[in-house]
């Protein structure tokens, strides 16, 4: 099972559970478009030396 985060949408303000692959790097950046509204958010995804998993998304 793969590790999951989560990040607040600022468009709708829901928080969204996102999986995490830690085989794409410590380091990762995407856009998704929110489940909740449909508007892109840049997610940045962070995993630290302990393997703990942080993300945030702000708007496209």
């Amino acid at each position: 099972m793969s590790p999951e985060s989560e990040y607040l949408c600022e468009a709708c303000g829901e928080m969204i559970v996102i999986p995490v692959d830690p085989a794409a790097g410590t380091r990762q950046q995407y856009v998704e478009d929110c489940p909740v509204c449909c508007r892109p958010n840049i997610i940045t995804v962070s995993i630290d030396e302990r393997g703990r998993v942080h993300a945030a998304g702000v708007p496209e």
